[in-house]
């Protein structure tokens, strides 16, 4: 189970403090047990900092606590305090990326039964998208339905995400998509082919968790392969 530690101090020497985090993360480098800190100031209380560690489980804090070089920054962090520090120990209970789900979401609906639904649940109304398959990008959510339709239009299909990766406001996504040729699509009729294709989207999504700008990478030349729109070019 995740663990996160809280820590709260107060302090008039921030600076200080932020170079000794430098100096303990160099020099327990390839040993701590930490995967993610934070330090947040508060804003109605210059000298009052709360620093959140994550780590994978409290076995993991317990081994990183013992390590010498976090005895000593710790000693040095209790004198450029102003009091000493408290610390609140949390065994994680609900964890949830709200960037990486609202992808997840947009992926299901791409994809799901009947009629497409509203988009701007999801995406902004400037959303702008950039597919190198496309000679423009697409921008505005009508132009992004005009395009999800065509696929729609052409594809019984589903995607299967297979990673994601969150940083910031940007979301990656390594996806796989498998799908029946039902329809036209860019002038190849119904086929009834069965077409799959692997590929990574980085989607940057605003302060409100919606998405605002795409960026595609995927095998399009696999595609046309599996619907055998490259067979007369290789005969």
């Amino acid at each position: 189970m995740t663990f996160v530690q809280l820590i709260d101090c107060r302090t008039s020497r921030f600076d200080e403090m932020n170079r000794l985090m430098d100096t303990w993360v160099e020099k327990t480098k390839g040993k701590r047990t930490a995967t993610h800190s934070v330090i947040g100031k508060d804003r109605a209380d210059a000298s009052h900092f709360v620093e959140i560690v994550e780590f994978p489980s409290y076995e993991d804090a317990m081994r990183n606590s013992k390590l010498p070089e976090t005895d000593t920054i710790f000693q040095e962090m209790v004198a450029l305090c102003d009091g000493m520090p408290t610390f609140t120990d949390l065994d994680v209970v609900r964890d949830e990326q709200l960037y990486a789900t609202n992808v997840r979401m947009y992926f299901d609906m791409l994809a799901g039964p009947g009629e497409l639904g509203p988009l701007n649940g999801l995406m902004a109304e400037s959303y702008h998208d950039h597919d190198p398959a496309n000679e423009q990008d697409t921008i505005g959510l009508d132009a992004v339905r005009r395009e999800i339709e065509m696929w729609r239009g052409g594809f019984d299909f589903a995607f299967t995400v297979e990673d994601q990766i969150t940083e910031g406001d940007r979301v990656c996504t390594r996806w796989t998509w498998n799908g029946t040729h039902t329809g036209d699509f860019m002038g190849m009729p119904a086929s009834g082919k069965q077409a799959s294709m692997t590929g990574t989207t980085i989607f940057r999504c605003g302060e409100d968790g919606k998405i605002v700008e795409g960026w595609w990478q995927y095998d399009r030349l696999g595609l046309m392969a599996g619907l055998g729109a490259l067979d007369a070019l290789e005969g």
